[in-house]
């Protein structure tokens, strides 16, 4: 174990100093950070109108709303009370975007749902808020407490509104989620495509140059592969861990100085706001960079990061480990460095089945291929951080099902390529035929 530790600081060090490692570990999370802000910036949804239904059996609001000049917003009045799930099926209001409904329970907790039909933009939903809010104290003010205004906006409880699907109002549709879980899996693939290879052709490099010969002399083929696999793995999981301290930061600063009216409405100046709304080129430039993008509400108030990111771990360092020990002894197998390219190329094959795998899991979540999927060590690392994202509900028990079968192929797999790295790693000169495995396996 000793010999496998020196060889593995060995193989970090040689990685950690190398320009390709630094360029890597700051680029990459910079990349990403630039993308994740073009996607924040620009990921309006364009010019939106809203004919907006307001159900108000107490008949407070009942033409107390006038949005004058703004055009983009339109509402109409119902004196009954309409369940979301009317509204949702009813052919009288398919002409309708969003539901309000103003009663009691609304007026006494200040908290108020508008169900939509198609997600607005932060421009309509500063704009409805601000409206609808403003009107409400004018009716409480004048009729409830016979003060004026001013006075009682000193003394009020802020409206709260709420922005619900009306397709989805229990939040139970996780396709947004499955995305941060198939960007981490594609993220794991990645990493054990990169220093999947750098295992080989460092395998194959000192294979063909007969270093290999005289390290034998002082180390035996086992510790040898399990050097090189962890010095390798170690330096992925330091370039990982610099990835997730740069982004993390990135996010945070981006949160605190970029997007702070859209991710928290109570630092917006609504009053600001209904100056600006009479001039509308004005509004339009101002609220431009503020549309909503459900990217912004996805990145920093639905993901679980702590729980994200364990995981993300744990089927990483599982998923390496397997995949490694496919690259290390295919490597050591090679006749020559360019003899393997044949070998290569199905497992680069079975990488890109293994992001297939979790874009259908994006797609149909509840088949039975899925359910397969899942405990496939090939597949699992990508489709169970898609399925975690999802949420597996009662069935949580099967992300542990699929981490131990995974960690249980990858240590068989290491006992595999440890057979075959021993007896091939001191052939030279031959052709690299699948015969040629299966002999080495069998060799004691």
């Amino acid at each position: 174990m000793k010999n496998s530790l020196l060889i593995a600081l060995r193989e970090l060090r040689a990685r950690v100093w190398s320009r390709s490692f630094l360029a890597m570990s700051f680029i990459g999370p910079l990349a990403v950070l630039v993308f994740t802000y073009l996607i924040f910036a620009f990921g309006d949804e364009g010019e939106q109108k809203w004919n907006v239904l307001i159900a108000d059996p107490t008949n407070y609001m009942q033409g107390k709303i006038m949005p004058g000049k703004d055009n983009s917003i339109t509402y109409s009045f119902a004196s009954n009370s309409i369940d979301h799930e009317v509204f949702r099926e009813g052919s009288q209001y398919k002409d309708f975007d969003a539901l309000i409904e103003i009663n009691e329970k609304v007026l006494e907790n200040k908290v108020s749902h508008v169900f939509f039909r198609e997600a607005p933009s932060t421009r309509l939903r500063t704009k409805v808020q601000y409206q609808v809010e403003r009107r409400m104290e004018e009716v409480f003010a004048d009729e409830k407490f016979g003060i004026s205004v001013q006075r009682y906006r000193k003394i009020k409880k802020p409206l709260l509104m709420s922005f619900v699907d009306v397709y989805d109002p229990y939040g139970e549709s996780n396709s947004d989620n499955a995305w941060v879980g198939f960007f981490m899996g594609g993220i794991i693939i990645l990493f054990i495509g990169l220093f999947g290879m750098t295992i080989l052709r460092s395998v194959a490099r000192e294979k063909s140059n007969r270093i290999v010969e005289v390290m034998m002399g002082t180390c035996s083929p086992r510790q040898l592969m399990t050097g090189k696999i962890l010095g390798v793995g170690m330096s992925a999981m330091l370039q990982f861990l610099i990835w997730t301290v740069i982004i993390g930061f990135g996010l945070y600063w981006m949160r605190e100085t970029l997007f702070v009216d859209i991710l928290d409405p109570r630092n917006a100046n609504f009053d600001a706001m209904a100056e600006q709304m009479q001039n509308q080129s004005y509004a339009a430039k101002q609220f431009s960079s503020v549309e909503y993008n459900r990217f912004v509400d996805l990145v920093y108030n639905k993901i679980n990061f702590g729980l994200m990111l364990s995981y993300f771990i744990g089927f990483f360092i599982g998923g390496y480990l397997f995949y490694a020990a496919f690259f290390a002894s295919l490597g050591a197998s090679m006749g020559t460095e360019s003899d393997g390219q044949q070998f290569v190329l199905p497992l680069v094959f079975i990488l890109l089945i293994a992001l297939y795998a979790g874009y259908y899991t994006m797609n149909y979540p509840g088949s039975s291929l899925v359910a397969w999927l899942q405990y496939l060590p090939f597949t699992s690392p990508v489709v169970a951080m898609v399925k975690l994202a999802q949420g597996y509900g009662e069935d949580g028990y099967q992300i542990y099902i699929s981490m131990t079968l995974l960690y249980a192929s990858a240590v068989a797999m290491l006992f595999i390529a440890a057979r075959i790295y021993k007896n091939g790693i001191l052939q030279f000169g031959h052709r690299l035929r699948l015969v040629h495995l299966l002999k080495w396996l069998r060799k004691t």
